[in-house]
């Protein structure tokens, strides 16, 4: 099957657990091998774009993403510079800019001098996402990047999202988190290592194929203006 992730939307990919979902963001990515099929990065074959163009264009946010604890904020966030720097050059002012701009979009500006390895869970990948979004990409690529956030910080991540995607950034992200995958303009619903359905978010049909994935143990609702998964519980 062919899929398309088009530019300028948010995609998320959702679906049960080992089905398969940040195997295939790790191979759009070009992390992992594709097999009988290749992948294109804005029009043009992935593995064709010379290394630092690529990391300019596409920026990664993995699970679990290892950093140096004794680095500080500041400096894990600089490291989404390097694809913009020469080797051994120091940090411009552009690239102060754009860290300083991460920073503060994750909220993270405040602790910019204090070690990663000082930060709770949920702060360490509030700093993780600064380094992806320092990049400056046009795709951003987020595996579980809601991993360790509580619910206000979930709803920050949403808006930053949003204004990505309002600005022409084109943002695929794997969730756990149903309701706020369906806040995506696109929905890939993936199950067994195959893509299941591509739809908008939006769409019944969507729905519909979300909740047999799931084997109907959920159930999509339509409150207060925005759309809910919802475990089906017998009592």
């Amino acid at each position: 099957m062919n899929l398309h992730i088009a530019a300028g939307r948010w995609t998320s990919i959702v679906g049960p657990n080992g089905a398969g979902k940040s195997t295939l963001l790790k191979a759009l990515a070009g992390l992992l091998p594709t097999r009988g099929g290749h992948v294109e990065l804005l029009g043009r074959e992935l593995h064709a774009w010379p290394r630092r163009e690529r990391a300019r264009r596409l920026a990664w946010l993995g699970q679990n993403e290892a950093a140096a604890d004794d680095l500080t904020v500041y400096d894990v966030a600089m490291l989404g510079r390097l694809p913009h720097q020469g080797w051994m050059q120091p940090a411009s002012a552009q690239d102060r800019a754009a860290v300083e701009q991460a920073l503060r979009a994750t909220q993270a500006w405040d602790w910019r001098a204090r070690a990663l390895g000082a930060l709770s869970g949920g702060e360490r990948q509030r700093v993780l996402l600064a380094r992806a979004l320092a990049v400056q990409a046009q795709v951003l690529l987020m595996d579980e990047p809601l991993a360790n956030l509580d619910p206000p910080h979930q709803a920050d991540w949403l808006r930053l999202v949003r204004a990505l995607v309002a600005r022409g950034h084109t943002v695929v992200s794997v969730l756990h988190e149903i309701s706020l995958a369906l806040h995506a303009d696109d929905m890939l619903i993936i199950d067994r290592g195959q893509v299941h359905h591509q739809g908008a978010a939006g769409d019944r049909a969507t729905h519909r194929a979300l909740e047999r994935v799931f084997d109907d143990r959920i159930a999509i609702h339509h409150v207060a203006g925005q759309w809910l998964a919802l475990p089906r519980i017998d009592i």
